[in-house]
């Protein structure tokens, strides 16, 4: 398996690319459903942009853009006839593989016990467009929690193994993003079939294994000219001197050392505790059962639903609350999303997609509470 987080080489992939022009990504998206695909892809809903499965391209955001800032997220319309010309909403895979609400088995009463039954799979080749890269990046971490394991998770596999992905290199950085700092983008490098580069004129495109070769082979693509080849990897350079910067994994391993530095309280002054992070955050898994009973059929429901560690409740075990105190909860999650991770998965947990900034309702800035922690080092 490829690892996610290797170095990444700006404009790496960019003279290996053809052309198809904008008037022909309907093409693209008839070719996906063609090869059996249920197409999911990026929209504006609720002001945000959605991904949710698409009828046509001209669903997509076309000539939407985002300003973004800690605690803020806001789409603006452009003349720009542009329908990548942003990086992330608030979800991407996560909602699709590792659902909110996941059935997990169903039991009946009979007069001679409780029947159990397993809910199958209910997978379907899904074929996303529009992914960034921070976003495969993320897929890779869930895919080793939840794939490889002891005990992999049977509906997450099944729907990772039906994927085709369709990734599109960022040709800006949103002021929450600093995927350079954790290697993470804004160059997909791995984990798509194909690529997409959007220019003034179309998309530049590259594929990747026989998924990808299959559906570039139903398009009537031409040779990319030297002009379209120079501004995508522009574009790639201008989105990583715009990212922002967050300390390295190994400086990132001293903030274990302030298990009682008093910047926790600071921020659990502010922090709400609303879980807003841990659900917009794409790499995020925590979970928690309930079982219910339907009285009047006998009926048993094991249900599997999307947690927190910043619920007061999460820490609930054998009645006592381990970690009663906000500022407990939130230093709780980020030396395991920035520290404890690294020895779980060789990597931080973090891909540098900022959500967790913009998405805050109170403006916490996760990059800018660890150059806190330890910049209070020299003072010590």
């Amino acid at each position: 398996m490829i690892e996610a987080w290797h170095v990444r080489v700006i404009g790496q992939y960019i003279m290996d690319k053809v052309f198809l022009p904008r008037a022909d990504l309907g093409l693209l998206y008839q070719a996906l459903i063609d090869e059996g695909y249920q197409v999911v892809g990026p929209q504006q809903q609720d002001g945000a942009i959605i991904f949710d499965y698409l009828d046509d391209v001209r669903d997509l955001p076309w000539g939407a853009q985002e300003k973004v800032a800690p605690g803020s997220y806001q789409l603006v319309q452009s003349d720009e006839q542009r329908c990548f010309s942003w990086n992330t909403g608030p979800q991407a895979f996560k909602p699709f593989l590792f659902k909110p609400t996941q059935l997990l088995w169903t039991g009946q009463e009979t007069s001679t016990g409780v029947t159990f039954k397993p809910v199958e799979p209910n997978a379907k080749p899904l074929a996303f467009l529009g992914v960034r890269s921070c976003d495969i990046s993320a897929l890779y971490l869930q895919d080793k929690h939840f794939m490889h394991g002891v005990y992999a998770d049977t509906w997450y596999t099944e729907q990772r193994n039906q994927l085709c992905i369709i990734a599109v290199n960022c040709s800006q950085s949103a002021q929450t993003c600093f995927c350079v700092s954790t290697g993470d983008g804004p160059e997909a490098s791995f984990g798509f079939d194909l690529l997409l580069d959007e220019v003034d004129d179309g998309y530049l495109i590259l594929p990747k294994g026989e998924k990808g070769n299959r559906v570039l082979a139903r398009l009537a693509v031409q040779d990319a000219t030297t002009i379209q080849l120079d501004q995508a990897k522009e574009q790639l350079q201008t989105a990583s001197i715009q990212s922002r910067k967050m300390p390295e994994a190994e400086t990132l391993k001293r903030l274990i050392r302030h298990l009682n530095d008093k910047q926790w309280l600071q921020i659990a002054e502010r922090c709400l505790a609303c879980g807003n992070c841990t659900s917009v955050c794409p790499t995020c898994f925590c979970s928690k059962q309930e079982s219910s009973q339907e009285l009047s059929t006998n009926e048993y429901q094991q249900v599997r639903y999307w947690d927190s560690c910043f619920s007061e409740q999460h820490s609930h075990i054998a009645g006592k609350t381990i970690r009663g105190k906000i500022s407990q909860r939130y230093r709780q999650w980020m030396l395991h999303k920035l520290v404890t991770w690294q020895d779980q998965y060789q990597r931080s947990g973090c891909v540098g997609c900022g959500r967790c900034i913009s998405w805050c309702p109170v403006a916490i800035d996760l990059v800018e509470e660890v150059n806190v922690i330890l910049e209070g080092e020299v003072h010590e």
